[in-house]
């Protein structure tokens, strides 16, 4: 029986009516949990220390200013946060589940939360049911209910049997309290077998999940390697920082006896320190970096994933679907020693000695296919025998035998209108079929002889069988049935067109990939050939898998790149293998059993359009598309999250020597504070942005899908980044004091020195993000620029050109930061000393970039 389901218009009715089906989410933060977060940030804290300081020396004008640069931060904060809010909201929209409902008479994929109290949807094994449903039909459906009731053990559901045609646009539908526990699904519960048609009772609150006031709604945002790494790293410096403050402030207080003014010099270096930028970077990054995936149809369910992408040295793929189209069309047929190719020929050159090989392979699928195998022999089985006696659309599905771990073959049991007996048909992998019917050693041989040459073209081969049945009860096994075999039928699911080329991106890449299928090893070894993957390494069976111990295995794995006739559990042992070599693998999986392999990879990838709920719980990624192109999107954006990742902090740590330095001077020298508290804040406006907006934006490196992966243990604060920024800082502080000392010679004032040596300090910040922006160009020979513009970066250099010219241009600003008149001479010598800094950052970074590259090349 199938239901009609509801109208589109209906649905959008109740829809406004009931509100949506989804349980109530975490609010978002508001403004005044915003202003909570910044009154609580170290940098605020040191700013109204600052701001106090001014009022006690009496100095009003620099304590408001401090006031007007903390509403400044607490709206870029705002904005920032603001920004990666709206990126998650948009992940948590696509990661809202999906069920197949029946709307104006066609099963179509709508997001659980718009699903309304008569709909009628369909569920299959592996699916999380959407909301509390009523079920019209079943076959063979239990349901895993521990989420609700904390017993582990399956438990049987069935159709109620008075459960009869109803008018699916009336104002009410049953509801759960009316209808039976066997015959009722509730929310959240999982389907672990068999498929089910039911009309939907109770939603969002309503429904058995929501009165218990469980919550799924949320999105756990767990903490990265990375993220932990960082926050050591920010502890760390931020207590050292404190130190070397304390000791300044000390030292200035004790060599001058001016410790108000000493207190002042030692928060200013606190703030100088502060590596506050560090955990916005990363949050902006890994958010932004997923929302980036999600416009490319890939849903990051787990963003610690994102950083692990760019490690990635193993790819381990379905074929169905992800090599290929998953668009089968049936190619061929076999009979008893004959063949028949189907294509552009008549109906009626087809003998009728295939017939029968096409009309129970038909029978022995679903009526209503989801299966692309199902719906190619459906839509083969209308083609080629309409108008025959061989299509039954009259006959009565009694009962069916789903495919097992055991045996690969299902088996669907039919009543004819005339009742004489029972016919069951069967299909499934050759060898199952020709187990099922007993056959003798020679066609045993011949069948193999012909299922091998099939399989070696690249189709996927399928036996068919049927039997009789006259008892009145049926058997429990399908080997109870007396089974005859009827023949052979092959069909094609071509590659992908854009799997060659994406192949041989990720071997330029150094990625393996492997293909994991359960398919003939001969269909295998020649899809392999077509997607470009290595066969000459051989190939592994699951039976061959079975029998290798770990060292022999282990010894396997390097060459192997396909492995076939493997059973679902056994991808898990493959996984483990693969990672107890050292490598980092991304594994891809559609079906419940895959779940354990997935969870086990590193990242575990799902398809969305024919996956289950249960393996898109279990995995990290979901691709959208389900294809190999969008798995090899993903790894580009992890090279490139990692890669900008570092590029922004060598900038950080480029950008705070100077005013570290800057800070320290005036106390080992003699001089006079050079930077106030002020001008740490004007930075800030310029450093923030910069990190979180234009390094985040930038493409990826040309030439960095021909390098190697990373290393899994790789820091990303290692060695080599430390030692670029600390080269590329220690050129700018140098041009910075010399831009103090030439100011103060020109103008014998020591706010002239100032006024270059800040300047400087801040143009020289441009030059350094420029530098920085991208590696590859400026270690190249002809040093070209990156050919794609930042806008980002375009917007940043404008509005600090506009800030630095209030600063220097308005009197009554220019007082607040103590500045002089600029003349042309002192603006000249701060641009020179800017542009000499600029082209010291861009030879350190050819001249790291090259050793790196020489030293690749050697090993």
């Amino acid at each position: 029986m199938t239901a009609p389901g509801l109208s589109t218009r209906e649905a959008e009715s109740r829809l406004r009516r009931d509100g949506p089906n989804e349980l109530p989410a975490p609010s978002r933060s508001g403004a005044f949990q915003l202003l909570a977060e910044v009154v609580r940030e170290p940098m605020f804290l040191l700013l109204v220390a600052c701001g106090a300081l001014y009022l006690i020396l009496g100095d009003r004008q620099d304590a408001l200013m401090l006031l007007g640069f903390v509403a400044v931060v607490i709206v870029m904060t705002f904005a920032q946060k603001r920004r990666s809010q709206a990126a998650l909201d948009a992940l948590r929209d696509l990661s809202s589940p999906r069920a197949l409902a029946l709307r104006d008479g066609e099963a179509v994929r709508v997001p659980s939360r718009s699903l309304v109290v008569g709909d009628v949807v369909l569920l299959a094994e592996g699916d999380r049911v959407p909301a509390d449903v009523e079920l019209l039909a079943a076959t063979y459906v239990t349901v895993d209910e521990s989420l609700l009731t904390g017993e582990s053990q399956p438990v049987m559901k069935q159709a109620r049997p008075d459960t009869g045609p109803t008018d699916s646009h009336r104002a009410t539908a049953p509801t759960a309290t009316t209808a039976t526990p066997q015959s009722l699904c509730f929310s959240g519960t999982l389907i672990t077998q068999g498929t089910a048609q039911g009309r939907v009772v109770a939603t969002g609150p309503r429904s058995a999940l929501g009165r218990i006031g469980a919550s799924l709604a949320s999105v756990a945002m767990d903490e990265t390697p990375i993220q932990r790494e960082t926050a050591q790293i920010v502890r760390g410096v931020a207590l050292a920082g404190g130190v070397v403050a304390l000791l300044l402030a000390l030292g200035w207080g004790l060599s001058r006896g001016d410790w108000l003014a000493g207190l002042l010099a030692g928060l200013t270096l606190a703030m100088a320190l502060l590596p506050e930028e560090l955990p916005v970077v990363l949050t902006i990054f890994l958010g932004l970096g997923a929302w980036r995936l999600s416009r490319e149809r890939v849903l990051t369910r787990r963003i610690p994933a994102v950083e692990l992408l760019g490690a990635t040295t193993v790819l381990c793929v379905d074929k169905t679907g992800t090599l290929t189209r998953n668009q089968m069309e049936v190619r061929r047929l076999w009979v008893a020693g004959a063949g028949f190719e189907l294509g552009a020929q008549p109906i009626a050159a087809m003998a009728h000695a295939f017939h029968p090989v096409l009309e129970y392979a038909v029978l022995s699928s679903h009526r209503r296919a989801f299966d692309p195998m199902e719906a190619a022999i459906s839509t083969a089985g209308q083609d080629w025998l309409q108008g025959s006696e061989h299509l039954h659309g009259d006959w009565t599905l009694v009962s069916d035998y789903p495919l097992s771990r055991e045996l690969l073959a299902m088996s669907r049991v039919w009543c004819s209108p005339d009742q004489r007996g029972l016919l069951v048909a069967a299909k499934g992998a050759p060898e199952a079929i020709v187990d099922l019917c007993h056959l003798p050693a020679l066609q045993r041989r011949e069948i193999a002889t012909q299922v091998a040459a099939l399989a070696a073209d690249g189709l996927r081969v399928l036996g068919v069988a049927r039997a009789v049945f006259t008892a009145e009860s049926l058997p429990p096994l399908q080997h109870d049935f007396d089974f005859e075999f009827v023949g052979l039928i092959a069909l094609e699911d071509p590659v992908r067109a854009d799997v060659p080329a994406a192949i041989a991106e990720c071997r330029a890449a150094g990625i393996r990939v492997a293909m994991i299928t359960g398919d003939h090893p001969a269909t295998a070894v020649a899809i392999a050939k077509q997607a470009g993957l290595n066969v000459e390494g051989g190939l592994l069976t699951g039976a061959e898998l079975e029998a290798l111990d770990e060292t022999a295995l282990a010894d396997r794995l390097p060459h192997t790149q396909v492995f076939c006739r493997v059973r679902p559990e056994q991808k898990l042992r493959l996984v483990q293998a693969l990672r107890a070599r050292g490598d980092v693998v991304a594994m891809t999986g559609d079906g419940v059993n895959d779940a354990p392999a997935l969870k086990a990879a590193d990242i575990g990838v799902a398809m969305g359009g024919r996956g289950t709920d249960v393996a898109r719980e279990a995995a990290d990624l979901v691709l959208l598309n389900d294809d190999f192109a969008s798995l090899v999107t993903t790894i580009r954006y992890g090279r490139r999250v990692f890669a900008n990742l570092r590029k922004a902090i060598t900038f950080l740590v480029a950008a705070h020597l100077p005013i570290i330095g800057l800070a320290v001077a005036p106390l080992l020298m003699g001089w006079p504070l050079i930077l106030m508290p002020a001008h740490i804040l004007f930075l800030q406006l310029v450093i923030d942005p910069a990190c979180s907006v234009v390094f985040e934006a930038e493409a990826l490196e040309p030439g960095a899908m021909q390098q190697p992966p990373r290393r899994p243990e790789a820091r990303l604060f290692d060695a080599a980044l430390v030692r670029l920024g600390l080269l590329q800082g220690l050129g700018l502080l140098l041009a910075v004091l010399t831009g103090y000392l030439l100011g103060q010679h020109l103008s014998d004032d020591t706010d002239a020195g100032r006024t270059v040596a800040f300047t400087a300090l801040v143009l020289g910040n441009l030059g350094l993000i420029q530098a920085n922006r991208s590696w590859a160009a400026a270690s190249s020979s002809s040093g070209n620029e990156p050919r794609t513009i930042n806008a980002a970066f375009r917007w940043i250099v404008v509005g600090t050109a506009a800030l630095l010219v209030l600063a220097l241009g308005v009197p009554s600003i220019a007082v607040l930061f103590k500045f002089t008149a600029p003349s042309a001479s002192l603006m000249m010598c701060a641009a020179v000393l800017a542009f000499t800094a600029w082209a010291w950052c861009k030879a350190v970074v050819a001249r790291l970039q090259g050793r790196k590259r020489a030293e690749s090349s050697s090993s």
